[in-house]
């Protein structure tokens, strides 16, 4: 009896402590969870804890150790360094250039103008030495002068005065026709003209000497390489930029006269050319200069109108002081179309000395002659190539050597 009831007591304490663990297992299942608190914004957020999902990284970009805020810390001072200046560009003054002097030019000029020109003078020599020197090779001298842009009038009184002296001569050895035809080419080109360019007044400085000219005959560039020629005789040299119309004619100008320290004087582009000169004079004489060069517009010659413009520049340099020159630049390859030129200027200013330029270029060298004839004043300057220092005084002896050949 004992033994039954103690079993039920186990029983029932058992199935007592049975339910209390089912009990207890719902009562923690159906518990909800509590409510999220309120996100503190000025409290850092909590560290990740394990098993939480990582967020999807951004892209940004890492911050160093001195941009981010240590708590409890100032914000650190980030000192930004002014961007750095480009540097400004440095403008060198131009180098001031020593032109060569002009006794050295003239030994390479001669060998040059020899090159170019002897072509008439042999040719001429080849005729002369015939057995026979009949009316047809008189006919063919005379061609061969004529060709050579030498001129009508000239070439007769040329052939006229050798076929006298031929004549007399009787015998004619090479050496003899050489002497013959060296005297004869001389006395056209008149070795007796007076071609010093004149740039020293007798009364007071400085002188006075305009250039004039057609487009494309280098006059700029002729201006320009006399101003080198001055400089390396020991002149100071103002120039005046009076083409004004001719698009950077001021500034190919300047550009010369800073390549040897020469002052230069200019205007707006399209203005009044009279009185570029006239401020190029009056600074010349301000500064003490020797020398003031004025470049003028390269004038077609069968515009009127500008022509006289050229013709008011000239009264205009006068009311200062008289012009000492007046420089005529002429291309020698044109020929026979430089004496038109040279006609229409002499009616509008007083030329006074003539610069053959191009010379080197053609074999033409008889409008040497025929231009001198024409205007009746000398050849005083000529170019014979685009060098620098490739301007010279002319020299008679010198062209008639080179016509001929040695």
């Amino acid at each position: 009896m004992e033994t039954v009831i103690l079993a039920v007591v186990i029983a029932v304490v058992a199935i007592v402590a049975l339910g209390g663990l089912v009990v207890g297992s719902r009562r923690k299942k159906s518990l909800p969870p509590p409510p999220p608190a309120a996100p503190d914004i000025t409290a850092p957020p909590a560290e990740p804890h394990v098993g939480d999902e990582a967020e999807t990284p951004r892209e940004e970009p890492r911050r160093t150790i001195e941009e981010v805020d240590l708590p409890g810390g100032p914000a650190p001072v980030v000192v930004e360094e002014p961007p750095a200046e480009a540097p400004e560009a440095l403008v060198e003054a131009p180098e001031i250039e020593i032109p060569e002097p002009t006794a050295g030019r003239l030994v390479r000029l001669r060998a040059r103008l020899s090159r170019s020109q002897n072509a008439l003078g042999k040719g001429l020599l080849n005729l002369l030495s015939r057995e026979h020197l009949d009316e047809e090779t008189w006919e063919e001298i005379e061609d061969t002068l004529l060709t050579a842009d030498v001129g009508v009038q000239p070439t007769q009184e040329l052939v006229e005065r050798l076929r006298e002296r031929v004549k007399v001569l009787g015998t004619r050895t090479p050496a003899e026709l050489r002497g013959l035809l060296r005297e004869e080419l001389l006395t056209l080109v008149g070795p007796d003209m007076d071609r010093v360019v004149k740039t020293e007044p007798a009364t007071s400085k400085p002188g006075i000497v305009m250039v004039v000219g057609v487009n494309g005959t280098g006059k700029t560039t002729t201006t320009g390489k006399l101003a080198r020629v001055l400089v390396a005789d020991g002149r100071s040299v103002v120039l005046g930029a009076a083409d004004t119309f001719r698009a950077a004619a001021a500034d190919q100008l300047q550009t010369w006269g800073e390549r040897v320290g020469a002052y230069t004087v200019r205007g707006p582009e399209g203005g009044d050319p009279a009185s570029v000169a006239f401020d190029a004079v009056k600074e010349g004489k301000e500064m003490g200069s020797d020398v003031v060069l004025i470049d003028t517009a390269g004038r077609l010659h069968t515009k009127t109108g500008l022509m006289d413009e050229l013709g008011k520049v000239k009264r205009v340099v006068e009311k200062h002081a008289p012009l000492d020159e007046v420089l005529l630049v002429l291309d020698a390859t044109t020929g026979q179309n430089g004496l038109v030129q040279a006609r229409v200027f002499a009616e509008v200013v007083d030329i006074t000395g003539i610069v053959l330029t191009k010379l080197d270029g053609t074999a033409k060298g008889g409008i040497v002659i025929a231009v001198q004839r024409e205007l009746g004043v000398p050849v005083k300057l000529i170019g014979l190539g685009e060098g620098a220092d490739d301007l010279a005084p002319f020299e008679p002896e010198a062209f008639v050597d080179a016509l001929i050949g040695d």
